[in-house]
C-alpha cells in the first residue's frame, strides 16, 4: 500500500477510535478538572519544529517532537495540579510522546539589565550555602501555603555562566524535608538567557534518576532561544536602560529559592500525573499527538 494511503488509513482508524471513546472521555473530564485542563493545554499546543514568539522579547525555535503550551492554558493546568503561577509565566514545554516525563517551565522576568561581573569570581560552595539558607527561609511561607518543605542537598551541576552567549546553567537536588516512604528526589535544571531588559528562564523539572537523560532537552531549548533585535544583552544602553537591583549570583541564590518549592512539587508529582491522565482520560488525544509528531518527522 502506498505510504500516503497507509497514513490516511492509520489516521482514519485513529479518529474512529477517538470518536468511540468520546462519551467515556466526556464523563472522565467532567469528574477530573485537571485532566480537562491538560486536554485543553494539548489542544492549544504548538508542535515543533515551529517558531514560538515569547512576548516581545525573543523567539524560541521549538525543536521537533516538543510541544509548547501557551500561557493561559499552561497557567490553568498548573493551577489544577495545585501550583501557583504569576505574570512571568510564558508557557510550558513538554515532549510530544509518552516516553518522557519532563516539563520545562518558561518564564520572563523584566528585571532590568543584570550585570555579569560577579560570575568572574563566584565560589560554588558559597553559592550552594546561600541557596540552602534561602530555601530554608522560604519553608515557613511554604507551610502557610500548604506546599511541602524542601531542602537543597547538593549541586547536580554547579553554576556555569557563558559570557559569550550570556547564558547561565545550574542544577540542584531537592529533597522533601519530611519525606514519606517511596517519595522521589526532585531536580530543577535551570537555564537562563539574559537580555537587555531582563531574562528568560527555562526550568526543567524532573527526578534525579532521569536528569542525565532529560537535561539535553533543556540545553537544546536554550540553544534554540534567540532574543529579538533591540532586546539583546549586548545592545544595553547605559544612558537609557534600567539596571537590575541584583546581580547574576541572585539567580542562583535568593531569587531562585523563592520558586524552588513550586517547581519541586511539579517534579515530584506532576510528571507522573501528566502521564496517567494522558494515557487515560485523554488517551485518544495523546495518540493523535504522537501520530502527527511521527508524520512530521517522516516528512522532514
Amino acid at each position: 500500500m502506498p505510504k500516503i494511503f497507509q497514513a490516511l488509513f492509520a489516521s482514519t482508524l485513529l479518529f474512529l477510535s477517538i470518536a468511540a471513546a468520546d462519551a467515556q472521555q466526556d464523563d472522565d473530564l467532567q469528574s477530573n478538572p485537571a485532566a480537562a485542563a491538560f486536554q485543553a493545554a494539548i489542544e492549544a499546543a504548538s508542535i515543533g519544529p515551529a517558531p514560538i514568539p515569547l512576548i516581545n522579547q525573543a523567539v524560541l525555535h521549538l525543536p521537533v517532537n516538543n510541544l509548547f503550551i501557551p500561557k493561559a492554558e499552561a497557567a490553568e493546568f498548573m493551577e489544577q495540579i495545585g501550583n501557583y503561577t504569576d505574570d512571568s509565566l510564558l508557557g510550558i514545554i513538554m515532549p510530544a510522546d509518552d516516553e518522557h516525563d519532563w516539563m520545562v517551565i518558561a518564564t520572563y522576568e523584566k528585571s532590568g539589565y543584570i550585570k555579569e561581573d560577579d560570575a568572574k569570581d563566584w565560589n560554588a560552595n558559597e553559592l550552594l550555602s546561600a541557596l540552602k539558607e534561602a530555601t530554608e527561609s522560604q519553608n515557613e511561607q511554604r507551610r502557610a501555603q500548604g506546599i511541602p518543605e524542601f531542602v537543597v542537598s547538593r549541586w547536580v551541576q554547579p553554576p556555569t555562566y557563558d559570557t559569550a552567549t550570556h547564558r547561565l546553567v545550574w542544577s540542584a537536588e531537592l529533597r522533601d524535608k519530611h519525606p514519606e516512604p517511596g517519595s522521589e528526589t526532585g531536580v530543577n535544571y535551570n537555564t537562563y538567557a539574559l537580555g537587555r531588559e531582563g531574562y528568560i528562564s527555562l526550568n526543567l523539572v524532573t527526578n534525579i534518576d532521569a536528569i542525565e537523560a532529560d537535561k539535553p532537552a533543556a540545553l537544546a531549548l536554550l540553544n534554540n532561544l534567540q532574543f529579538n533585535a533591540g532586546k539583546r544583552y549586548e545592545e544595553f544602553d547605559a544612558s537609557t536602560d534600567r539596571l537590575a537591583t541584583y546581580g547574576l549570583a541572585a539567580l542562583v541564590g535568593g531569587i531562585a529559592a523563592k520558586k524552588l518549592g513550586l517547581f519541586a512539587v511539579i517534579a515530584a508529582f506532576a510528571a507522573k500525573f501528566i502521564k496517567i491522565i494522558a494515557l487515560a482520560a485523554v488517551a485518544g488525544l495523546a495518540g493523535l499527538k504522537k501520530f502527527f509528531s511521527s508524520r512530521k518527522q517522516q516528512d522532514q
